[in-house]
């Protein structure tokens, strides 16, 4: 744990944990926890599984199928999409310096 790294304390599926973090990466992990224990209450709810253990093992199947679905699926892929971001930055900043070289 390096020295911005702190301890965070989480409820899923109502048991409490204590998990390290880096300061900056506190938000999303954050959401991770909130998109988590709703997955997880969401299958709870639905009745059909009853133990932690296979609710939460279901709840990552769902949510690594919903993960490969966008990336390997018709659906959108974040990567491609910030590589494509990164890809029309460079060439808009090879554009400026060119234009700034006019003046």
């Amino acid at each position: 744990m390096t020295e911005s790294a702190k301890t965070l304390d989480v409820t899923i599926l109502g048991r409490s944990y204590r998990i390290a973090c880096e300061e900056s990466e506190r938000e999303s992990l954050l959401r991770a926890v909130s998109y988590l224990d709703g997955k997880m209450n969401d299958i709870r709810h639905s009745g059909k599984i009853a133990g932690t253990e296979r609710i939460a093992v279901m709840a990552a199947l769902n949510m690594a199928h919903e993960l490969l679905s966008t990336k390997l699926g018709g659906g959108f892929d974040l990567g491609q999409a910030k590589r494509r971001i990164d890809s029309i930055e460079a060439q808009l900043d090879e554009a400026l310096a060119k234009q700034e070289r006019l003046f």
